[in-house]
């Protein structure tokens, strides 16, 4: 795997940690939490969404979904 590929990986899984932990959060709050863009953090919330990991009840507000997670 090359490295962008590895640390966007690691950064999505951050970001997924991050929103089962703090409940509810803005892509802004994401954004200034790991340092990215709102654009950088939108993509990792579509991977999360595209393996429905996260879901967004209101436009901008992200939270995990009740699917099993193993972290590795």
């Amino acid at each position: 795997m090359n490295q962008p590929t590895s640390r966007m990986l690691t950064r999505v899984k951050a970001v997924y940690l991050y929103i089962r932990e703090n409940g509810t959060v803005s892509t802004t709050e994401l954004a200034e939490e790991f340092g990215t863009t709102d654009r950088t953090v939108q993509r990792d919330l579509n991977v999360l969404e595209h393996n429905g990991l996260v879901s967004s009840p209101n436009r901008g507000r992200w939270k995990t979904t009740s699917k099993p997670v193993k972290i590795s």
